[in-house]
């Protein structure tokens, strides 16, 4: 097990990515720490996870709220002494076009995609330096490399969290603390859930694969990130979109 005993925090846990990303992790022998906004669903992923024979803790976490984060982090570090992994998952969408985009929707998306990667990475950083070790895994898009139509907010967020993620690289190698980012393309979970069937099939016809990604797929790329295969894997940002850039 690549991930044994480590002990790692993942943003947006409760379904989609971070769900499938807390069972892969569990499955590799991690304590997968399931942060979310909504009580039931943390519980409803923890069980998931336990269920099949791995180990899990949830916690009720809105990464735009520094306070939240900070005591998710101080509990996880009484009850396990330490923080291996941190992977952003969190992220939201409001999508309108430019003349239609009010503030509120570009700021609730900034604080989420953008500030909530802030808070949660600082929040963990010391921990991580001063143990010597560790992985940062931060979840852009191909909005943010490519750009998105209708969505200025998200992609502005995105594209941040690619030059946040070089930065810390360049921060945090030197005391072994690793940052990558990950670029999805178009992954089945409940956000193409109102997307147009016509919409949705333009989208697979632009991927060389002709075909959405699955959750799990993304989820195999964090662990890889996470674990020591990736030991010399710093300041990267991986594309797995199925070949849409191409």
């Amino acid at each position: 097990m690549r991930l044994q005993n480590k002990v790692a925090i993942i943003t947006g846990a409760a379904n989609g990515i971070g769900l499938a990303t807390a069972g892969k992790f569990a499955s590799e022998g991690a304590v997968s720490i399931i942060c979310d906004l909504d009580a039931d669903r943390v519980e409803h992923a923890v069980q998931a996870v336990r269920s099949a024979g791995g180990r899990a803790d949830g916690y009720v976490v809105d990464v735009t709220d520094r306070a939240t984060v900070d005591a998710m982090v101080a509990d996880v570090m009484a009850k396990h002494g330490r923080i291996d992994i941190l992977v952003n998952n969190a992220g939201i969408t409001k999508d309108a076009r430019l003349m239609k985009m009010t503030e509120a929707q570009f700021d609730a998306v900034i604080n989420v995609n953008l500030k909530g990667v802030f808070n949660c990475t600082q929040a963990v950083a010391g921990i991580m330096v001063a143990m010597g070790s560790g992985s940062i895994v931060n979840t852009s898009s191909v909005a943010g490399t490519y750009g998105n139509y209708g969505q200025a907010n998200y992609a502005a967020s995105k594209a941040g969290i690619i030059g946040m993620t070089k930065t810390w690289a360049r921060e945090l190698g030197p005391c072994n603390v690793r940052v990558n980012a990950v670029v999805p393309g178009t992954v089945a979970t409940h956000i193409l859930d109102t997307i147009p069937d016509e919409v949705l099939n333009a989208i697979k016809q632009a991927c060389w694969l002709k075909r959405t990604g699955k959750p799990e797929e993304i989820a195999s790329v964090y662990a890889f990130l996470a674990s020591d295969d990736a030991s010399y894997v710093n300041g990267a940002t991986l594309e797995v979109s199925g070949g849409i850039s191409i």
